[in-house]
């Protein structure tokens, strides 16, 4: 599978990985979280980044930071496939500058979202 490779303090790269848990979860060091990216794309991380204490690598929009490794990769509605060449030309873009992290961003804090449901509600 074709993906495009970010590690922190680095250009993005293009490199061929086998499509297999194994593989993957070596690219980020650890266990994978995949966030759609809404486009065909899918960012794949390390689940634990900000906890374990990786360092910050690049913003994820305006809102977020991803730590550690991570990786771009296709979707095909089920399974992680190969970047096309738009993809990765797209990506490399979007992810060409290495931004330079104080460490004090707010961003860098673990944090949880808890969606709680009253179950008993109209009973």
């Amino acid at each position: 599978m074709k993906i495009l490779k970010i590690e922190v303090g680095k250009a993005p790269t293009i490199k061929e990985i086998p499509n297999t848990l194994t593989a993957l979860q070596a690219e980020v060091s650890g266990l994978i979280e995949p966030i759609c990216l809404g486009d065909g794309c899918i960012l794949v991380g390390n689940e634990e980044g900000k906890i374990n204490g990786m360092e910050p690598n690049r913003w994820l929009g305006n809102s977020d930071i991803v730590c550690g490794p991570f990786f771009i990769c296709g979707d095909d509605g089920e399974d992680f496939t190969s970047l096309t060449d738009q993809q990765i030309e797209k990506y490399s873009e979007v992810f060409s500058e290495v931004p330079v992290f104080s460490g004090e961003e707010s961003e860098l804090k673990p944090r949880a979202t808890i969606i709680g449901f009253d179950f008993m509600k109209g009973m």
